[in-house]
């Protein structure tokens, strides 16, 4: 019997062609790790979480085989999403709230679902849905407890927890009972462990992070540098991890960015 062949598709990286109906330059692009944390930022702040079988989780499966095909790096972004962003529109349409999911200008995601509200909404844009100016650190760790939250926590985690805390706050001292605060605690708890089982994970730290924090502010530029600068001072290897708190920082950074 002859060996079997890898099959052609296993081959060739995943396109937003092969995912969405798009058209244009968008088609051909590879989809990107940073395009993926992007999205699950905007899907955690706009619609309260990571959409089951959405954009999101599309775009986060095709990135990471894309990725350990080596076609791309955990910090490659698409040229489409750098230069026109990503976005969540949505509007109300007899009793309905439309949401529609764009990258690049053009949507690759709309459903409907019923809105319990009373009131009439008009089409929020991302800075406007996720408050003060764009997507909250605070916001952008909670997201990080969907895209990395059974990764046991470790000092470089902390590390970068507490310097997205300390951007956050205005604070220089970690805030008692605060997300900095039980990081470090399940960062020492967790080297002393032995079974990843019995482990701390980042979404036992990070899933009601806006909650722990005193004050918050939308993820800038600056802030992402200084939280992703922490992690790699803290890791053994000096990387980030791909879709950890760097990583969510800099979505939510880039995100505000694009919609300012």
């Amino acid at each position: 019997m002859s060996q079997e062949q890898p099959r052609k598709e296993d081959r060739e990286p995943v396109k937003y062609g092969d995912l969405f109906v798009v058209e244009g330059e968008l088609a051909h692009n590879v989809v990107a790790p940073v395009d993926a944390a992007m999205m699950q930022a905007a899907e955690n702040a706009i619609l309260g979480g990571v959409q089951k079988d959405g954009a999101a989780e599309a775009m986060h499966s095709a990135a990471k085989k894309n990725q350990e095909a080596g076609i791309v790096s955990h910090s490659d972004v698409t040229g489409a999403i750098e230069d026109h962003g990503i976005s969540i529109t949505q509007t109300e349409f007899s009793g309905r709230r439309v949401v529609s999911q764009l990258i690049g200008g053009q949507v690759v995601e709309q459903f409907s679902q019923r809105n319990p509200a009373t009131e009439s909404l008009s089409p929020p844009s991302l800075s406007q849905e996720a408050g003060n100016g764009g997507i909250t650190i605070g916001e952008a760790l909670e997201a990080t407890a969907i895209t990395a939250g059974n990764k046991p926590v470790e000092w470089s985690d902390a590390a970068a927890i507490q310097a997205a805390e300390v951007r956050a706050t205005g604070r220089t001292s970690i805030v008692p009972g605060g997300v900095a605060a039980a990081a470090q605690s399940a960062a020492t708890f967790n080297a002393r462990a032995t079974r990843d089982e019995d482990k701390t994970k980042l979404a036992d730290v990070l899933a009601d992070a806006t909650l722990k924090l005193p004050s918050d502010k939308a993820a800038t530029r600056r802030d992402a540098e200084g939280v992703t600068g922490a992690e790699m001072r803290n890791d053994p290897n000096l990387t980030t991890h791909p879709a950890g708190v760097a990583a969510s920082v800099a979505a939510a950074a880039r995100l505000n960015q694009h919609n300012n």
